[in-house]
């Protein structure tokens, strides 16, 4: 069975150690050996990437929005990519508002024709679906606003199965371990 998995990160706000403990860690989950093949940046860090990425040795196919203090950049606030069956709307959520339950990108994404929304800003990871949207976030890499402390989210798409999102921690010393979430 065909499978193809995801990273999603945001809001890294400059902790670039925590970035680069992710990447590291995404890296040993890159083909040959693994399945993690894109990876999404959701923006307020972008500073942060390319550095981390390169000390990383951290190479894929990325898809990267701005967010609300990524000043200077010329980066798209919305993308909309296809990934193995799945078409993903992509913001920040800043301009969408995603404190206000989501419905802001929801109508964004209907529009767009995605069927998935990720999105950060709010700091706080989630997953849940809206009038038949799933929407997730995969919480802060960087400045974490939940309990659980700094998260990141990876998607499983796997052939003729439902999608299936994992939440991982990283620790203060950078020791990252997969979190369970409140629905």
């Amino acid at each position: 069975m065909n499978s193809k998995k995801l990273l999603v990160i945001s809001d890294t706000h400059g902790k670039t150690a925590n970035l680069l403990a992710v990447l590291n860690w995404a890296k040993e989950r890159t083909p040959p050996n693994g399945t993690i093949c894109a990876a999404v940046f959701l923006g307020d860090g972008l500073s942060d990437l390319e550095p981390a990425a390169n000390a990383a040795g951290f190479f894929c196919d990325w898809k990267i929005v701005k967010g609300n203090n990524d000043y200077g950049y010329q980066v798209p606030e919305s993308v909309v990519f296809d990934f193995a069956d799945d078409r993903f709307f992509i913001s920040h959520g800043h301009r969408c508002n995603s404190y206000n339950g989501g419905h802001i990108l929801v109508a964004a994404a209907k529009n767009n024709g995605a069927n998935i929304v990720l999105s950060g800003h709010s700091h706080v990871p989630h997953d849940k679906t809206l009038d038949g949207i799933r929407l997730i976030n995969p919480g802060s890499v960087g400045s974490p606003r939940s309990r659980i402390g700094a998260t990141f989210a990876v998607i499983e798409c796997t052939e003729d199965k439902p999608l299936k999102v994992e939440f991982w921690g990283i620790s203060e010393k950078g020791k990252i371990e997969q979190v369970k979430i409140k629905p």
